[in-house]
């Protein structure tokens, strides 16, 4: 049986075998719904028979329990595997993964799914193999967190790259709180409120344009599950421009291509032009309508001396790419690292433990 690539985000989980040119055959949320037992405290009520759990927060399991619970699902009801016949497993590791879940992580595959063979590797490395490098700078706007992680030789300079707990969740209540304010007295439910963020969020080509918008904004209507009409106007432009003026989000930091710039500068200068020249945009929120051009129009008035370009997916791979590259790149180390024998065996495991998870990936 061939490999199995699981890319695990604070928002979707993505799984499938590894076939390198596809996307994922599933994409799930993470979020789970826990039935109470009989005698737990709100069992049997209407309102509180079932409790929401978030098993991945920014990027990390938070919740094992119900990580299990979903790979259990994800791998024998979707996946096929049968019980006692379990194959190899390649897992996406988000940038500055601790150790101690690292570990517990092949703990679990080894000891709880009884995988055969198991590697896992970083994000950052693993976009960049998705679109035919081993060298670049990825700067990744998932669910939950923005990584920005200069890539040489196919390995991360973590030294040089940065963590932001920031990402779409953070955009999805600017824009709550944004709507809120031109449509006061309707309550919406936040799934409603990210639905009508990814219809209508969008990027103004500077700043200027963005400051414009107080004066003169065309407004959309969107109607809700319920019937109510709300305005949507210069709330959809907040959204974007807080990649680049993260004040909006009451953060003080640079935009997204100052800190790109910031991270390249602490590796040594000899690679910052392959770095720059070869940066890519990747995660479900960097598909805003306009961030793309926004981010090239920033970066050609940045005062590098080199100019940050972006690189373009090989036209053979699908054309969401960038939202689930990450994952095609797991397919295709895989087709690498599981036939080599470059990966963790049940001996290896059996031998060392999991702390054998840093010797081997």
């Amino acid at each position: 049986m061939e490999a199995v690539v699981v890319d695990v985000g604070s928002k979707l989980l993505k799984a499938g075998i590894a076939s390198p040119d596809q996307n994922p055959a599933l994409i799930m949320p993470t979020k789970m719904k826990r039935v109470l037992a009989e005698g737990e405290e709100g069992a049997g009520t209407d309102l509180e028979a079932e409790s929401m759990v978030d098993t991945v927060v920014r990027g990390f399991v938070s919740d094992w329990d119900a990580f299990e619970d979903l790979l259990r699902h994800v791998l024998y009801t979707n996946i096929g595997w049968e019980i006692g016949e379990e194959g190899q497993i390649m897992f996406t590791e988000p940038l500055f993964t601790p150790k101690a879940l690292r570990e517990q992580l092949v703990q679990l595959m080894f000891e709880t799914f009884n995988v055969s063979g198991f590697y896992a590797s970083e994000q950052a490395v693993l976009s960049l193999y998705a679109v035919g490098r081993i060298s670049g700078c990825t700067i990744d706007i998932g669910h939950g967190k923005i990584d920005v992680a200069p890539v040489c030789e196919g390995a991360v300079h973590h030294i040089a790259s940065k963590r932001f707990e920031i990402g779409g969740i953070d955009l999805t209540n600017l824009m709550a709180r944004e709507i809120q304010k031109s449509n006061p007295g309707i309550n919406i439910d936040i799934s409603e409120i990210e639905r009508i963020k990814e219809k209508f969020a969008c990027c103004t080509i500077d700043e200027f344009a963005f400051e414009k918008t107080l004066n003169s904004c065309p407004v959309e209507t969107h109607t809700l599950p319920d019937g109510q009409v709300i305005s949507v106007g210069r709330e959809r432009y907040a959204v974007g421009e807080a990649l680049f003026q993260p004040g909006l989000l009451g953060i003080e930091e640079y935009g997204m291509v100052d800190q790109l710039i910031s991270s390249v500068s602490n590796v040594s200068s000899e690679y910052h032009r392959q770095l720059l020249e070869n940066t890519m945009l990747c995660g479900g929120t960097a598909s805003i309508t306009g961030f793309e051009e926004r981010f090239q129009r920033e970066a050609r008035l940045c005062a590098s001396a080199i100019c940050p370009a972006l690189v373009k997916p090989p036209e053979y791979m699908p054309e969401d790419i960038l939202r689930n590259s990450a994952w095609m790149g797991g397919a295709i180390l895989a087709k690498v690292v599981f036939p080599q024998g470059q990966h963790i065996t049940k001996a290896e495991y059996d031998e060392t433990g999991p702390a054998v998870v840093h010797k081997k990936c």
